[in-house]
């Protein structure tokens, strides 16, 4: 499976993802990057936070748009140049997040791609939101036949 190249996206082009984020999956992330900060991973400490409870990383919320652009939209050969994020609201473990990127550029002179990339939790809170800039795959070269 290969994603698209620059001359097959459009503006406007999106896709989704949605996953709801377990306890392991917040474990899990913990152990892989080394952040056991306890507003992720202590229920008593978090419950004495702001948030009134445990929080999942705002980088695995974050780690959903990655699936899109790598899986989805451009696809496999995307490569991720820039991402810029705005975490709005908190992210708790049951919550259903849908990310979703949308083309809003198609920069055809520096062969790159712009697209505004969001997370919302099941009630509809927009809980992430930002843009990416990505250089889709470049399309197969052809070898003329010997």
């Amino acid at each position: 499976m290969l994603g698209r190249t620059l001359d097959e996206l459009s503006l406007g082009d999106a896709a989704t993802f949605s996953k709801t984020i377990s306890e392991t999956d917040v474990y899990l992330f913990a152990g892989i990057t080394g952040d056991f900060n306890p507003a992720h991973v202590d229920e008593e400490y978090a419950r004495q936070t702001a948030f009134k409870g445990r929080i999942a990383h705002g980088m695995l919320t974050a780690g959903l748009i990655s699936h899109i652009l790598g899986m989805k939209l451009p696809g496999p050969g995307a490569i991720y140049v820039r991402q810029e994020l705005r975490f709005l609201a908190p992210v708790r473990i049951g919550d259903t997040i849908t990310a979703r990127a949308e083309v809003i550029e198609i920069m055809a002179e520096r062969k790159l791609v712009r697209m505004r990339t969001t997370c919302t939790n099941q009630g509809g809170t927009l809980v992430l939101d930002g843009e990416a800039v990505l250089s889709p795959r470049r399309a197969a070269r052809t070898i003329p036949p010997a």
